[in-house]
C-alpha cells in the first residue's frame, strides 16, 4: 500500500537547528510521504547557502525574500535582484515577505516599500509571492489588493493564522490558505473554523519547520515530515480522508508552485 504524497510548502532548512543531521531530516521526511519541501530563504544575503541546499537534495525546492522583521536590518531588495534569482530551476517562490506590526511595528514603512518590491518581482516572475502577516491584517489586504489592482498575480498565505476578514480577501484574489501546526493545536477551533470555509482547492500544508511543531510534538523541534500530522487536522476539518486530503493539497500545490511541479 502506497504511502499518500504530501508536499511541506514552507520550512527553513538552512536554519542551525537541522545543521547536524539535514540529510537525515530530508530523509525522515520522505519516508513519512513528504516528497517534496520549500525552503524559504528569509534575508537575501542568505540565498547562497539556502540554494546550496536545494542543489543538493532532488526533493528540496527553495524561496527567496526579505522577511519583513528582517527589513531594516537588510539592504531594501530590488525586482531586478529577484528576478535574476528566479532564473534558477529550483527557485520556485519570492518570500517570504509581508508585514508584521506585532513585534516590528516601529518598521512598518519599510516593511511595507519592501512588500510592495516583492509584489511586482511576483508579477513579473510569474511565481507565487509568499506571504508572512502577524496583527497588520488592514495593511496586509490593502496593499495586496492594491498590487493585484495593479496587474494580478498569485499567492499564498503562508502559515495563516489570521482574521476571517483576511482570509476572505486573500480567497477573493484567487490566493491560497496555508496550514500549520497552529491550526492542529487544540484552541484553534476558530482557525480551523476559517479553513472549513475556504475552498479545500486553495488550501496548502506546511511546517514552518523548526518552528510551530503539531501535537504531538508541540514544544520541540519541528521537522518536514510532521506535515503528515498537520494534514490528518486537515483532512478532519474538511470531513476527507487523508489520502484525499494529501493528494488534493498536493494538486494545489502543483498549481500554484508550478516551478516545482513534477
Amino acid at each position: 500500500m502506497t504511502t499518500p504524497q504530501l508536499v511541506d510548502s514552507h520550512c527553513h532548512l538552512d536554519f542551525p537547528d537541522f545543521d547536524e543531521e539535514r540529510a537525515d531530516v530530508v530523509a525522515r521526511a520522505v519516508e513519512v510521504g513528504v516528497t517534496r519541501m520549500v525552503t524559504i530563504c528569509t534575508r537575501l544575503r542568505l540565498e547562497p547557502q539556502v540554494r546550496a541546499i536545494a542543489e543538493r537534495f532532488k526533493n528540496v525546492y527553495y524561496a527567496a525574500g526579505t522577511h519583513p522583521m528582517s527589513a531594516t536590518d537588510e539592504p531594501l531588495a530590488t525586482v531586478d535582484e529577484l528576478v535574476g534569482l528566479a532564473e534558477h530551476r529550483k527557485f520556485v517562490g519570492i518570500g517570504e515577505t509581508g508585514l508584521d506590526y506585532h513585534y516590528t511595528a516601529d518598521s512598518k514603512d519599510i516593511q511595507q516599500q519592501s512588500l510592495r518590491v516583492h509584489i511586482d518581482a511576483a508579477r513579473e516572475t510569474g511565481l507565487p509571492l509568499i506571504i508572512h502577516a502577524r496583527s497588520a491584517d488592514d495593511d496586509m489586504a490593502r496593499i495586496l489588493r492594491e498590487g493585484f489592482d495593479n496587474g494580478a498575480y498569485t499567492c499564498v498565505m503562508h502559515c495563516f493564522s489570521s482574521s476571517a476578514e483576511l482570509a476572505k480577501a486573500a480567497l477573493d484574489m484567487g490566493f491560497y490558505l496555508s496550514m500549520s501546526g497552529i491550526a492542529a493545536f487544540p484552541k484553534s477551533q476558530e482557525l480551523r473554523d476559517i479553513f472549513m470555509a475556504a475552498p479545500v482547492d486553495r488550501v496548502l500544508v506546511e511546517t514552518d519547520s523548526p518552528y510551530l511543531a503539531p501535537p504531538p510534538f508541540r514544544g520541540k523541534r519541528n521537522e518536514p515530515a510532521y506535515t503528515a500530522h498537520t494534514a490528518r487536522v486537515g483532512a478532519e476539518v474538511y470531513g476527507l480522508s487523508y489520502k484525499d486530503f494529501a493528494a488534493q493539497t498536493t494538486a494545489n500545490f502543483d498549481r500554484l508552485f508550478w516551478k516545482a511541479s513534477p
